[in-house]
């Protein structure tokens, strides 16, 4: 009898354990369709870096202007624009500009512009806790890196339940380091500039332009 509890008990918890699982990449594509349908995404976030064993806490804010590829991510007091072709990184402390070719293809790279959809690629995602901020439910699920080369342990995803739009993604290290992006602001198909995506070296007519390749 107990051999029977005992294998009845573990099919119940592989099969739920399957059923969270599918609950989990379901709730993933769901947020997938909805990034890809906007024509536009407009986001203000909040960072914070964390390690109480290194006694490290800083915290900043940023803000992302995104369209199909292409973006303006504004971040620690510096800006990058990539225009589907080059990046132009801008360093007002540097008076510099570093102008680079990147390969947004690259599965490997977790750019700005795959910052909404990275978990689809090289994770494991278990459906995890529900929790109420601020009267909306975000439905976090986990995310394990199946790289073993990964310093990262795993990364909670935090999604509006309502909307299915990401709220809040924490990175836990295999070194402590703890940091949380969390979505102030979330705006989508925003009027945008025809030269949104363009960068203009007249307006840093004294900075040095470093093409590196």
């Amino acid at each position: 009898m107990n051999k029977v509890l005992s294998v009845a008990l573990l099919l119940w918890v592989s099969f739920t354990g399957t059923a969270q699982d599918k609950k989990a990449k379901d709730l993933l594509d769901q947020v997938t369709a909805k990034i890809k349908s906007y024509n536009n995404i407009t986001i203000d976030f909040k960072y914070t870096l964390n390690n109480s064993k290194e006694n490290i806490n800083k915290e900043s804010k940023g803000n992302l202007v995104l369209e199909g590829n292409k973006y303006v991510l504004n971040f620690m007091g510096v800006t990058k624009i990539y225009d589907g072709k080059k990046s132009y990184t801008i360093v007002p402390e540097d008076e510099e500009v570093t102008v680079s070719s990147l390969n947004d293809n690259d599965e490997k790279a977790i750019t700005p512009s795959k910052m909404l959809t990275f978990f689809n690629n090289g994770y494991k995602f278990y459906w995890d806790i529900l929790q109420d901020v601020k009267g909306r439910k975000i439905q976090y699920i986990k995310l394990v890196p199946t790289s073993t080369k990964d310093q990262r342990k795993e990364i909670l995803l935090g999604i509006d339940s309502q909307t299915k739009n990401i709220y809040t993604v924490i990175e836990i290290g295999k070194n402590g380091t703890k940091t949380t992006l969390t979505v102030n602001s979330f705006k989508t198909n925003q009027p945008l500039s025809k030269n949104q995506f363009t960068f203009v070296a007249s307006k840093y007519p004294n900075y040095y332009i470093n093409k590196i390749d």
